[in-house]
């Protein structure tokens, strides 16, 4: 739940501010929202593999800590 919430949190705070900075940018709003949802797509692939490679990380650490 917990997970949950901090995503959730993360995303009403990733999409305004790509909006926004686009927005400003370009004066476009249609660049403004592309941006916004590429950039939270992109955040989440990102973010997938990052837990995978810490994962890794603490695996091997913990397995030579033993």
């Amino acid at each position: 739940m917990v997970k949950a919430i901090e995503a959730g949190s993360s995303l009403a705070i990733h999409l305004p501010v790509a909006f926004s900075v686009t927005w400003a940018m370009t004066g476009s709003l249609l660049a403004g929202g592309v941006t916004a949802l590429f950039e939270a797509l992109c955040n989440m692939v990102a973010h997938h593999y990052h837990r995978r490679l810490w994962s890794g990380i603490r695996g091997r650490l913990a397995r030579q800590a033993a």
